[in-house]
């Protein structure tokens, strides 16, 4: 066994001769699995958090989208489509066309986005998962029908119950200039609401879903949309396929995966979870201060056997080597306790749901999700050894330069 090691493990181990030794060495070693505990907890919430709402949002938002880089709409016609639903793990594309416009039900009025989807979209979308009431139906036959976001719903008071009393859509007439009758500023359209889903905030208070000819009709359009959705065969790359789409798009279009099309929300989420983990990681270097007062006493109450460890040729190198290892160990323990009492937690919160969310049944969990990642154990062991590093540094070499300047330890004869 490497000598600096075996004595490093020696007095990390045995009994110091004074009790409060032994207790601030376990103080030091706790404040750092303590640290390194609620690190691996929180980065967990932040991933189980970060997981549910991008199940969420993929529930509505495609796997790829291809909308124009200039204007607003496009001929259909002017894509590549049946190259693009041929491409091998396209499973189908959905023709849509958004708009924002006024809805009008009973004597409440909101204004909302509509989006038309051609008929594809309600047997290839998740959202009929997310219906809180209703169904999920868009066009039976010959009739419309429209699904609204939670938020809209509420805006407008409306209950899909009642199934007399349909919703009006009001959007601007084309190339109209201004005129004090209403009927030739806005176009409108009435529609039978057959359901209403939850999603997230921001698309429950926004969205409000139509049949494609429906919405087509609204606006005057005839082959024009204002973007493709494409959706995957659940065991495509998604990389792959967009890079393909964008040959076959040109120059002209964008094509976005899911992180492109909700960009700054996931540029927040990281955001929020590394500013958290910065402040947590202060706040384990100021756990591990202990350190530097543990080895400054571990190494005064070894005064005696750091001489005679000099006396049988032991040099200033090694000595330091056997104290940087001491706190190594130090941190190194903290470390793995907190890794394995962090592992711990999260598994029961996976399992058991212990800790429950406050929202009352309003939310889609009832208890705080967590996802452990093996990369988020990895980055907390290394800024625990650096941090430990770190803080063993200063005491090994300030304590050891004042003990063999001046020949502090003389030469004794042992034979």
């Amino acid at each position: 066994m490497y000598f600096p090691f075996y004595i490093a493990k020696r007095y990390l181990v045995s009994k110091k001769s004074h009790n409060i030794i032994n207790v601030i060495t376990g103080v030091s070693m706790a404040g750092v699995t303590i640290g390194t505990m609620a690190l691996i907890v929180v980065l967990s919430v932040f991933n189980g958090f970060e997981q549910v709402v991008t199940s969420l949002f993929n529930s509505f938002d495609p796997d790829i989208r291809i909308s124009v880089k200039e204007g607003k709409t496009f001929d259909a016609h002017t894509l590549p489509l049946e190259k693009i639903a041929s491409t091998r793990g396209v499973r189908e594309t959905v023709k849509v066309v958004e708009e924002n416009a006024l809805l009008k039900y009973k004597n409440n009025q909101h204004i909302a986005r509509i989006k038309g989807v051609s008929d594809n979209y309600s047997r290839i979308n998740a959202l009929d998962t997310m219906m809180v009431s209703g169904q999920m139906l868009l066009q039976e036959g010959e009739r419309n029908f429209t699904v609204l976001g939670y938020g809209v719903a509420y805006k407008l008071g409306l209950n899909v119950s009642e199934f007399d009393e349909t919703l009006g859509v009001y959007v601007p007439r084309r190339g109209q200039t201004q005129s004090v009758l209403l009927n030739r500023v806005f176009k409108a359209k009435k529609i039978l609401p057959a359901g209403i889903f939850s999603i997230q905030q921001e698309i429950d208070s926004k969205y409000v879903l139509l049949p494609l000819r429906f919405a087509r009709d609204l606006l005057n359009y005839e082959d024009q949309v204002t973007a493709i959705e494409v959706y995957l065969s659940p065991e495509a790359s998604t990389q792959k396929i967009k890079k393909k789409l964008i040959q076959l798009s040109g120059d002209d279009f964008k094509v976005e995966d899911r992180y492109q099309q909700q960009a700054v929300l996931y540029k927040i989420m990281k955001s929020e979870k590394w500013v958290t983990y910065l402040i947590l990681t202060f706040i384990l270097i100021i756990a591990t201060f202990n350190i530097i007062g543990s080895l400054s006493i571990i190494m005064v109450d070894k005064k005696e056997d750091i001489s005679f460890l000099w006396n049988l040729g032991a040099d200033k190198s090694m000595i330091r080597k056997i104290f940087f290892l001491e706190g190594g160990l130090i941190s190194l323990s903290g470390a793995v306790a907190g890794l394995l009492l962090g592992g711990i937690i999260c598994w029961l919160q996976q399992a058991f749901g212990l800790v429950q969310l406050s929202t009352s049944g309003s939310f889609v969990i009832s208890a705080y999700p967590v996802k452990m990642e093996w990369m988020d154990f990895v980055a907390v062991l290394a800024t625990v050894i650096v941090i430990g590093g770190a803080a063993t540094f200063y005491p090994v070499w300030q304590i050891t330069n004042r003990y063999f300047r001046g020949n502090y330890f003389k030469k004794v004869n042992y034979i």
